[in-house]
């Protein structure tokens, strides 16, 4: 049992010490039981705030060994969050601590928190990111923003993101698939035009048709990037930044172009072209940053854009929860002078009257609607459209069933 314990200090250690979470998860040595550590490392960095605030009142000072700090941490998120028995819990973090000063260190801990749980967390939640598991400068950020939405954003944000699926309009139908989704025992409800929310999430080997490529994982929210694209046959389509390659996909379902998939990483372009062949169609990929288009550009314009670019990933850290303790407030002026320079470069190879969706998984403004003004005061030639009913004013906050993003459709009249 020690092995799980070790691992998820090991993941949790190496998150605090500044890889992400999927690079940490990578990195690892993982038991048999792979499944319990990631529950834990997700687990314990959703509620992050809150088990520092715990750690501050059972310890005379800070740890200054990180992999006892992490240990502790996933400890305490099994403690407190979910069911496993309170003495397994114990006996393998303490097993797992390593010199018996450490062993003394964490039994001591965790049994000093088993015997008042409840006002240890009460206490714990005294402060911003105790109350809410969010750096206090992202809580203040949320309520400045959202005055009416932000608690509830915050509250969603700390649950278990809904399993979100994809219907392929090529090889089935939402109400055909939801169909056999119930005969394989699955319970699932519409949640978009194409979307289906299974009630429980579940592995995708369990999914009917997926390896056919009759369905695929993707939020409620990033589906409306290709429909809000007006796809027609004959397009010629850019995808730009467009690993891991759900929303390039999605484009091909749509509608028979000529597609080009860009993305500046060749390793998660390699994602998008399995992604690719598990659904049965092509794309031409290509290794290249969208910000230079003499590096990757034909000359040859394109009728339509998708421009889904890097960002603070602000509205799907439910999904990354490592993230909103990485973040720093610097971080948005860099993501946002790069998004600046992506949105006028591929302007340049849109084609007049071509149309250009500006996307984002961030619910900041400067990242989305004050980036679009900005743009639109330099380029007289950009014209807002609007957008499919469902998206309002392109702004989709999370909530239960869906993440955070934003649109914006800009047409180039000349």
């Amino acid at each position: 049992m020690a092995a799980e314990a070790s691992a998820w200090a090991e993941v949790l250690a190496a998150v605090l010490a500044g890889r992400t979470l999927p690079q940490a998860l990578a990195g690892a040595t993982m038991p048999a039981n792979r499944g319990g550590v990631m529950d834990t490392a997700y687990g314990a960095l959703r509620f992050r705030g809150e088990l520092e605030g715990v750690l501050s009142q059972l310890l005379r000072q800070p740890l200054k060994d990180q992999r006892l700090h992490a240990l502790l941490l996933g400890a305490l998120y099994r403690l407190s969050h979910t069911d496993t028995p309170a003495y397994a819990v114990v006996n393998e973090a303490v097993e797992a601590a390593g010199p018996k000063w450490a062993r003394g260190l964490v039994n001591g801990v965790l049994r000093t928190f088993l015997r008042t749980p409840a006002a240890i967390l009460k206490g714990a939640r005294v402060n911003e990111e105790g109350r809410w598991n969010f750096p206090a400068w992202w809580v203040e950020k949320l309520r400045a923003t959202y005055p009416q939405e932000w608690q509830d954003m915050l509250a969603v944000s700390q649950e278990h993101p809904p399993l979100t699926l994809r219907v392929n309009r090529r090889k089935t139908t939402p109400s055909a698939y939801q169909e056999e989704l119930a005969a394989a025992g699955l319970a699932a409800t519409p949640t978009g035009p194409w979307a289906l929310t299974l009630a429980q999430p579940v592995p995708v080997a369990k999914l009917p048709g997926f390896t056919e490529g009759r369905v695929s994982v993707q939020d409620a929210g990033a589906q409306w990037a290709a429909l809000a694209l007006d796809l027609a046959d004959g397009q010629r389509v850019l995808d730009a930044c467009a690993a891991p390659g759900g929303k390039t996909g999605h484009i091909l379902e749509c509608a028979d172009v000529d597609l080009l998939a860009l993305d500046a990483d060749p390793a998660r372009l390699e994602r998008v072209r399995e992604n690719l062949v598990r659904l049965q169609i092509s794309a031409r990929l290509q290794a290249a940053d969208a910000a230079v288009p003499a590096a990757w550009w034909d000359g040859q314009p394109f009728d339509r854009i998708l421009a889904d670019v890097p960002c603070s990933a602000s509205g799907v850290v439910r999904r990354h929860p490592d993230i909103k303790w990485q973040r720093r407030p610097s971080d948005l002026a860099t993501f946002t002078h790069t998004q600046k320079k992506i949105l006028a470069a591929l302007w340049q190879t849109l084609a007049p009257g071509g149309k250009l969706l500006y996307a984002t998984c961030s619910v900041f403004p400067e990242e989305n609607q004050n980036q679009i003004q900005a743009f639109r005061k330099t380029h007289a030639d950009a014209r807002l459209l609007p957008l499919p009913a469902a998206l309002g004013d392109g702004r989709l906050l999370p909530e239960r069933r869906r993440d955070g993003f934003f649109y914006a459709l800009l047409e180039k009249t000349a």
